[in-house]
């Protein structure tokens, strides 16, 4: 064996064990849930169906007296069971990539977790954290971030947290050359604000899609928006902080001012 061989054979051992503990690409639930056997709609619907509720709003909902999220929503009660929204919506989920894998010169690929450890008398402790959108893709959606020793519960205290924070968005056309009567952006000029990130998303015609950072995609096609241009200042590469912007700004078109 020569020396280039040499090289390349111990390059591949330190990228195997560079990406031992964690994923390079990150299945989403279908992918997981077929790996286990089971299919998701049958996980969901079997969990619906043995729930048992512990609140009051829990038990309205089991018992078909409140059928409308959208009750919920608009009396700002506070949802404190998962499967409230389990029940009421077919939600989509997904994960935002928040994370950095390592790679040469710190320009590692975008993954969903973001690795973070502190030290103590037995060694390095390991986290992480994972953020996660869940949305029905007709004007209902929420943001949850988790944080875990192991990637899988960190994603799933995401998901939960995501459907309890779940908000309603306001739709419409009201583009400035557009007259059609489908809802696909958002009824007026709205501002979001998260730290230093500022973010405003912009009305815009039928055809033109989603003119804003390619996470933010993820959070828009959840709600159901289709055409928006955006406008963002401030530590835009800080993902928490445009994320949180942005659902901000979708707080606000039920208000009717934007501000």
């Amino acid at each position: 064996m020569n020396q280039t061989e040499e090289n390349e054979d111990a390059e591949e051992l330190l990228k195997e064990d560079e990406y031992a503990e964690i994923p390079e690409e990150v299945l989403n639930e279908k992918e997981l849930e077929e790996l286990k056997g089971i299919e998701p709609k049958e996980v969901e619907k079997s969990v619906v169906e043995s729930w048992e509720p512990k609140t009051k709003l829990g038990r309205e909902v089991k018992e078909r007296k409140i059928t409308n999220i959208d009750d919920i929503l608009d009396s700002n009660k506070k949802i404190l069971e998962e499967q409230i929204v389990d029940s009421l919506l077919n939600l989509k989920i997904d994960l935002i990539s928040i994370g950095q894998s390592k790679g040469k010169f710190g320009g590692g690929k975008r993954r969903a977790w973001r690795q973070t450890q502190r030290k103590s008398q037995e060694g390095n402790i390991p986290t992480f954290s994972a953020m996660a959108v869940a949305g029905d893709e007709n004007g209902h959606v929420g943001i949850g971030t988790g944080k875990a020793t192991e990637t899988l519960p960190a994603r799933d205290k995401a998901i939960r947290k995501a459907k309890l924070n779940l908000i309603k968005v306001e739709r419409g056309c009201s583009g400035f050359d557009c007259s059609c009567s489908e809802p696909h952006t958002v009824p007026l000029k709205v501002k979001g604000k998260s730290g230093s990130v500022e973010l405003t998303l912009i009305p815009a015609p039928q055809g033109t899609g989603l003119v804003v950072a390619n996470e933010l995609k993820k959070i828009l096609k959840m709600a159901g928006i289709k055409d928006v241009y955006s406008r963002t200042s401030g530590s835009v590469r800080t993902s928490f902080n445009l994320i949180k912007a942005c659902i901000d700004a979708l707080k606000k078109t039920n208000r009717g001012d934007g501000k």
